[in-house]
C-alpha cells in the first residue's frame, strides 16, 4: 500500500477516466467507424470550438465592434487550438452570430479544457443583454471533464462522512468505528490502484464508474465489515482468546461473506457482454472493486481487531458469559412470530404493495440526453439553447457524413438533405480520398427527434455513397449509445437472472426456495424503478432517465438485494436441519435481523450520496438504488421471504432432503444470536 500511495497510482486511475461519449461505443458502431475514417481523412479527431452572440432584438453595432475586437483577441491569446477563431454564420434576424475554431483531440482532458476556459475567461457573459457562451463539442467535453474532476472528491468524502456516522449510530463506540474506516479506506486505494492496471489493459473507465466503484466499495465493505464484527463479538462472549475468537468468527461469517461478494461479482461479471464500452467496463470495474472489498474485510479487518483489546467495543465491551438473548426473544423474533399466525396475508399484501409501486413503470420517459443531463446549468447547454433560438438547432453540433467516394459527394448532398428534419449540408473538408460533409439538423443536436432522423439519414447516405459512407457526429454517437443499450438490456438480464439463480441453487441446494427468492427480488426490482420514475418526475423534476437506468439498477438491486437473501436462508437452512421448517425460518430471521438491516441502511446510505451529484443520471441511479436497498431490506427480506416461507413450508426446499423435515416446534433449541449492534 505504500507503493500505491507513493506512486500515486489512485491519481493515475483519475487521470485515465475517458469521458467522451464516443468512448463508450463498440468498435463496429457506425459513428465509431466514421469517426476513425474521418481522423485518416482529416489527420487527427478535431473538437470544433463554437461561440454564439446573441442579443435579443437584434445585434447592436457596438455589440458588432465587440466580437470583432473579441476574435482578435481570442486568435492573439488563446493558445491550444488548431484553427483561428473567425466568424462563420449570422442569423437572418440579426440577432445572433457565431464564431468557431477547433481543438486537436490528443486524448488528454486538459488539451481540450485549457483552450475552452481560457476562450470564456475572454468572452464570455452576459453584457448589458448581450450573452455570450462557449458551446459545440469542445465546450460540452470542457465542462463535462469539469464535473467529472469534481465527481470523485465530494462523492468519497460525502459517503465516507455518512458511513462515519452510520457506524457510530450502529457501534455507539468512540473506538469500534475507525477499524472498518480504516479497513474500506484501503480496500478503496487499492481498488483504484488495481483499476489503474485494467486501464493499461484497455478497459475504459469515465468519471461513472469511477464514481459507482468507490459507491460499491464503501457500501459493501461496510455490509461485510458489520457482518464479521458481529460474529467477532459474539465469540467473545465464549471464549477469553481474541485470536481463537476470530478463527471461530471467519469460519462462521467468512463462507457468508464469500459467497455473497461472489454473487455480486458474478452479477456485474455478465456486464462485460455489453455492446456499450462504458457498460462493459462497469464489470470488472465493479468487480474488482468488491473483491478488494472482501479481501480487506477478511484479511486486514479481522488483523486489526485481533491486536485490538476487548476494550475497543467500549462502552459494551463484551465478555466471557455475557451473551444476548436467543433466538426465542427479541425484536426479530417477535416480528416472525406475528408473520407466523396468518403468513398468506401477509405475503399477499406484501405482494400488493410492491405491485402498487410498479405503477409507477409506466411515467418511464427516456428523455435525459447529453444537453439535459446536468443538475445545474453548464455553459455549454446554455450556447446550445442560444444557437436554437436563433439558427436551425443542429448548427452547434454538426451531423458528419464520410463520402468515401469523393464522386459521390452530389448524389450523398442531395439524398441527405431531401431527409424531413435536415436544415442544411456544408462541405468540412475534402481530399482524393475521402469527403467529410457537414449536414445541419432543424432540431437540437442532442434531442430524441434529432436522435430519431439518424436511421433516415443514414439510409439516404447509403444508398446514394455506397459502403463507404458512414454518418457520425454527435448525434449520431447519441443514437448508437441508445442503440446499444436496448441490445444490452435484451441479453444481460435474462444472463444475471440465470447466474443467481445457479448460485443460489449451489448455496441452498433447491430448486424451489431460489425460484422464490429470485421472484422477490424481481418484484422488488420493479417496484424500486417505478418509485423512482415517480420521484425522478414528480419530484426532483428531471427531464427524463437515461435509457441504460434500469440496466444499472437491474444489475445492483438483483445482485446486492440477493446478497441480504443469502445471509437470511443459509442460516434458515442451517437452522432447519434442526427444527424443521417453520421454527428454522423463525430463528433464522431473529439471529440474522439485525445485522442485515444495519447493512442495507449502510448499504442504502452510500447510494444515496450519488443523488447529490451534478449529474442526473448518477442522482436517479443513487435514489433509485438506495430505495431499491431498504425496500429490499425493511419489506422483502424482513417479511415477504419469511411469510413465504412459512406458508410454503418444507416444500420450499424442494427437492433436497430437507423437504422431508417436519415442523415440529418442540424439536427447538436455544441458539445464540448475531446481533448488529450488541
Amino acid at each position: 500500500m505504500f507503493v500505491v500511495f507513493g506512486t500515486n497510482i489512485p491519481g493515475k486511475f483519475a487521470d485515465a477516466e475517458n469521458n467522451e461519449s464516443v468512448s463508450y461505443l463498440p468498435g463496429d458502431a457506425e459513428a465509431t467507424r466514421a469517426l476513425e475514417a474521418q481522423k485518416k481523412l482529416v489527420g487527427s479527431e478535431e473538437a470544433p470550438m463554437v461561440i454564439i452572440y446573441r442579443r435579443e432584438g437584434g445585434l447592436t453595432p457596438a455589440d458588432k465592434a465587440r466580437i470583432k475586437a473579441d476574435v482578435h483577441e481570442l486568435n492573439e491569446k488563446v493558445e491550444g487550438v488548431s484553427k483561428r477563431f473567425v466568424i462563420t454564420q449570422r442569423s437572418k434576424d440579426g440577432s445572433a452570430v457565431i464564431v468557431t475554431s477547433s481543438i486537436t483531440s490528443t486524448g488528454e482532458g486538459e488539451d481540450i479544457r485549457e483552450p475552452v476556459e481560457a476562450a470564456r475567461d475572454l468572452v464570455s457573459g452576459s453584457f448589458d443583454g448581450l450573452q455570450v457562451d462557449i458551446t459545440g463539442p469542445a465546450g460540452y467535453a470542457s465542462d463535462s471533464i469539469k464535473v467529472f474532476e469534481s465527481i470523485n472528491g465530494t462523492l468519497f468524502a460525502a459517503a465516507f462522512g455518512l458511513v462515519f456516522i452510520l457506524l457510530i449510530l450502529i457501534y455507539r463506540s468512540p473506538f469500534l468505528l475507525w477499524l472498518p474506516l480504516i479497513a474500506v479506506g484501503f480496500a478503496e486505494m487499492g481498488a483504484r490502484a488495481v483499476g489503474y492496471g485494467l486501464t493499461e489493459l484497455g478497459v475504459t473507465v469515465n468519471g461513472q464508474s469511477s464514481s459507482i466503484l468507490s459507491v460499491l466499495v464503501l457500501g459493501a465493505g461496510t455490509d461485510y465489515a458489520l457482518l464479521l464484527i458481529s460474529r467477532y463479538r459474539e465469540e467473545l462472549r465464549h471464549r477469553e482468546s481474541r485470536t481463537e475468537s476470530m478463527r471461530v468468527a471467519l469460519a462462521s461469517a467468512g463462507p457468508a461473506i464469500v459467497y455473497s461478494g461472489l454473487t455480486v461479482v458474478a452479477a456485474l461479471l455478465c456486464l462485460s457482454l455489453a455492446e456499450l464500452n462504458s457498460t462493459a467496463s462497469m464489470g470488472p470495474i465493479g468487480a474488482m472493486g468488491i473483491l478488494m472489498a472482501m479481501l480487506s474485510m477478511l484479511t486486514l479487518l479481522p488483523a486489526m481487531l485481533v491486536i485490538a483489546p476487548r476494550f475497543v467495543f467500549w462502552p459494551k465491551v463484551p465478555r466471557v458469559g455475557t451473551g444476548g438473548a436467543d433466538a426465542e426473544h427479541g425484536p426479530w423474533r417477535r416480528l416472525g412470530d406475528r408473520i407466523a399466525k396468518r403468513p398468506r396475508p401477509v405475503w399477499i399484501t406484501a405482494v400488493l404493495v410492491l405491485l402498487v409501486m410498479c405503477a409507477g413503470l409506466f411515467s418511464y420517459n427516456d428523455n435525459l440526453t447529453s444537453a439535459n443531463g446536468y443538475v445545474d446549468e453548464v455553459e455549454a447547454v446554455r450556447g446550445e439553447e442560444s444557437i436554437a433560438k436563433a439558427f436551425p438547432g443542429g448548427s452547434n453540433v454538426p451531423t458528419e457524413i464520410v463520402v468515401g467516394d469523393p464522386k459521390k459527394l452530389d448524389e450523398v448532398e442531395a439524398a441527405v438533405r431531401k431527409v424531413d428534419g435536415v436544415a442544411g449540408s456544408q462541405v468540412a473538408f475534402r481530399t482524393p480520398q475521402g469527403v467529410v460533409l457537414n449536414v445541419i439538423l432543424e432540431d437540437e443536436p442532442y434531442s430524441k427527434s434529432a436522435f430519431a432522423l439518424i436511421p433516415a439519414i443514414r439510409d439516404a447516405a447509403h444508398e446514394a455513397g455506397g459502403d463507404t459512407t458512414l454518418v457520425g457526429g454527435g448525434t449520431a454517437v447519441e443514437h448508437d449509445i441508445r442503440e446499444a443499450n436496448r441490445h444490452d438490456v435484451k441479453l444481460i438480464v435474462p444472463i444475471v437472472l440465470l447466474v443467481v439463480f445457479l448460485i443460489l441453487v449451489g448455496l441452498l441446494r433447491a430448486l424451489a426456495a431460489p425460484v422464490m427468492l429470485i421472484g422477490t427480488v424481481v418484484l422488488s426490482f420493479f417496484a424500486a424503478l417505478g418509485i423512482g420514475f415517480l420521484v425522478s418526475d414528480y419530484i426532483f423534476g428531471f427531464p427524463g432517465v437515461d435509457p441504460s437506468l434500469p440496466l444499472y439498477v437491474f444489475v445492483f438491486l438483483v445482485a446486492l438485494g440477493i446478497d441480504y437473501n443469502i445471509f437470511l436462508m443459509a442460516r434458515v437452512r442451517e437452522e432447519t436441519a434442526t427444527h424443521g421448517t417453520r421454527e428454522g425460518m423463525l430463528r433464522g430471521l431473529a439471529v440474522t435481523g439485525g445485522v442485515i438491516t444495519s447493512a442495507g441502511i449502510v448499504l442504502a446510505g452510500t447510494f444515496s450520496v450519488l443523488a447529490v451529484l451534478p449529474l442526473v443520471f448518477l442522482a436517479e441511479m443513487g435514489f433509485t438504488v438506495a430505495f431499491g436497498v431498504l425496500l429490499d431490506t425493511f419489506l422483502v427480506r424482513s417479511i415477504l421471504v419469511p411469510a413465504l416461507t412459512l406458508d410454503i413450508g418444507s416444500k420450499i426446499w424442494w427437492p433436497s432432503a430437507l423437504a422431508e423435515v417436519g415442523d415440529d416446534p418442540a424439536s427447538a433449541k436455544p441458539v445464540e444470536p448475531d446481533p448488529a449492534a450488541g
